[in-house]
């Protein structure tokens, strides 16, 4: 059986268990003989199990038989197939392709966004943190001409708007000349000018957990001190849709319902980049609570309506 044909079912297995939550085997047999995969033909036990095993090592994602409560199966880590999690994101991306993949006499009419993998740098950045070792970067800030090299711990990576991010953790031991020094970086791929592996191995803090670390935060940006607080936002007309499909963080829910505006409640930090996307929707958003967001925000507004202003002899 050729490896994209293996990767179809595997992923057919898995949304199937996943939309059932529990399933026993002849249910499971039923849905697929009624797929356009089957092509008529029974999946086989010695197969289902293969497939399981298959998705476990690959994917991490294991499939458990409720033996007590009629020999249904389940996702025994359901939790990974929810959020952001590396699981969830690869089992949708190869869901969609899949979907594409067969739909390719309307590829003129299928349009994609891409995502940039920044040549060898993806690659170089996930085989330094298996091997556990330090990188050394080459980075030009925004606005520079002259590039910082750096030499940091590869934490974690993280893709937002599509843009690859890397979470860099800075230590040195003190000396009689300087104290002892830990923090972490935040480093976007499109500003890195090259990157090496170096022999220095590091042991990552056990205590560190990469969904904790930005579960406060809208985007990236972590280190500016930002407190996290309880924030109110009104939406008005067909973006109070949007919202309840796509909410900007986690934590947001409905508490208001009006005739044309609902209100949602959040728990995050308010960032410069959750006030940039507060602010790119205009009229259509209003921060409630707190006053100094809906301050920032207002202010912001009237900078960028300054702008449009008519100037000297456009005014004539």
């Amino acid at each position: 059986m050729k490896t994209a044909f293996k990767f179809k079912e595997y992923i057919w297995l898995v949304e199937t268990i996943h939309k059932a939550r529990k399933i026993t085997f002849s249910e499971i047999q039923e849905k697929w003989l009624r797929s356009s995969l089957s092509e008529g033909v029974e999946l086989a036990r010695s197969t289902f199990n293969r497939h399981k095993d298959a998705i476990q090592d690959m994917f991490g994602i294991y499939i458990e038989c409720d033996r007590q409560n009629g020999y249904k199966y389940y996702i025994g880590n359901d939790e990974v197939l929810e959020g952001n999690s590396v699981q969830n994101w690869l089992l949708s991306t190869l869901s969609v392709n899949n979907i594409i993949s067969e739909s390719l006499s309307l590829q003129n009419r299928i349009l994609l966004q891409s995502v940039p993998t920044e040549n060898d740098y993806l690659g170089m950045v996930i085989e330094a943190m298996k091997k556990s070792v330090r990188i050394a970067v080459e980075y030009r800030k925004y606005g520079s001409d002259t590039p910082n090299h750096l030499n940091f711990e590869p934490y974690c990576l993280k893709l937002f708007k599509q843009r690859w991010y890397i979470l860099g953790h800075f230590h040195r031991d003190a000396t009689e000349e300087k104290p002892e020094s830990d923090y972490f970086g935040m480093f976007s791929f499109d500003r890195i000018l090259s990157i090496e592996l170096t022999d220095t191995k590091f042991r990552i803090d056990p205590d560190f957990d990469a969904q904790e670390y930005f579960n406060e935060c809208y985007g990236v940006l972590v280190g500016d001190d930002t407190k996290p607080e309880r924030i109110v936002i009104r939406a008005y007309g067909f973006e109070r849709f949007y919202l309840k499909d796509l909410p900007v963080h986690k934590s947001q829910h409905e508490i208001v319902k009006g005739e044309n505006f609902s209100d949602f409640e959040l728990f995050m930090r308010p960032t410069i980049d959750f006030s940039a996307h507060l602010l790119s929707r205009g009229s259509l958003i209003k921060v409630l609570t707190p006053k100094w967001l809906a301050d920032e925000i207002h202010t912001m507004h009237l900078e960028a309506a300054a702008i449009y202003e008519p100037e000297g002899d456009e005014q004539k």
